[in-house]
């Protein structure tokens, strides 16, 4: 099939869009002008690259034309704006994706929201039935995306499936990297009681192509999760594991450091600055992410195939060549 992938660029999206030419697709990525330098590896790989925005509503009526199924992967995830910064991509830039879809004719848009729409998850695991409890204005404004998407699929004339990814990491990723140092050293932050699902980005490109291509998708919304979950202890300790070294030895409370990222957060809103520490990051050692993703694996036939332990190695072999760790 013909398919557009939104945020090709960015991790997730450029894993997913190497994966679809791997599985067969003509793929094309929408990429924003100031980015198109990062572009060569897409282009290398015989995708084809056009320029284009989520606040430009024309380019992507251009993007949109003669494709079958839209992969919906750009986001707003960290901004040193305010709320609207997450508001004009995550909310109206879906709104513009999806009326130039409608437009176009495509047939099928899968949305990528986040499983963090749920928020903490008092009685683990949770399925996509779960109280939706957004905690932060990026949570929020995914929920709000994704319920724009969902609409828009019920009016008719275009199927909409919802994708809430978890934990995305693997090798290219940089959000867990202060994890993997936290675990050679000697400082935890917490009890590492809370519970945190990983998902190994090739296995979630897979999720993402099932729930692209699988007729009986249409209009459902799933959770696409690693094979397990485990407390944040235990994953550090893991971590160590690979690391050839000791978990931390001492704790430190969460609190005083939450109010730390908020203070930070009020201070450089004004001026635009990216804080040093968000409250979100913080809150990744108090809120316990667990999922039960049955529901893709008896609908899709999705069945994550690394195991955390590799998913780690591989991981870390990758921050080790890149001279992280």
């Amino acid at each position: 099939m013909r398919v557009l992938v939104t945020g090709a660029t960015g991790f997730t999206g450029g894993v997913l869009a190497h994966y679809l030419v791997g599985a067969g697709e003509r793929v094309r990525a929408l990429v924003r002008p100031a980015s198109l330098n990062r572009s060569r590896g897409l282009c290398d790989a015989g995708i084809e690259v056009v320029s284009g925005d989520l606040a430009n509503a024309a380019s992507l009526e251009a993007a949109c034309q003669d494709i079958e199924v839209v992969y919906h992967i750009a986001a707003t995830y960290r901004s040193a704006g305010r709320a609207s910064a997450y508001r004009e991509v995550n909310v109206d830039g879906t709104r513009r994706l999806l009326d130039a879809a409608q437009v176009a004719g495509v047939g099928r848009v899968v949305h990528c929201s986040t499983g963090g729409v749920h928020g903490h998850i008092e009685h683990p695991p949770a399925t996509e039935e779960a109280p939706l409890s957004p905690g932060d204005v990026y949570q929020e404004t995914k929920l709000e995306g994704e319920r724009l998407a969902r609409d828009r699929g019920e009016v008719g004339g275009m199927e909409v499936v919802v994708a809430r990814p978890i934990g995305i990491y693997g090798p290219g990723d940089t959000r867990f990297l202060k994890l993997f140092r936290l675990a050679s050293g000697r400082v935890m932050l917490g009890d590492g009681s809370a519970f945190y699902h990983l998902t190994f980005v090739e296995d979630l490109a897979e999720g993402f192509h099932l729930c692209g291509t699988v007729p009986a998708a249409a209009g459902r919304t799933y959770l696409l999760a690693g094979r397990r979950y485990t407390t944040l202890s235990k994953l550090v300790e893991l971590i160590a594991s690979e690391l050839g070294s000791s978990p931390p030895s001492l704790s430190i409370p969460v609190w005083p450091v939450w109010l730390a990222g908020a203070l930070c957060e009020l201070t450089c809103a004004p001026f635009s600055v990216e804080p040093p520490l968000y409250r979100r990051r913080v809150e990744f050692f108090t809120k316990s992410r667990a999922f039960d993703a049955s529901r893709a694996r008896r609908e899709l036939g999705f069945i994550p195939k690394v195991e955390l332990e590799e998913g780690i190695h591989r991981t870390a072999v990758w921050y080790r060549g890149q001279g992280m760790l």
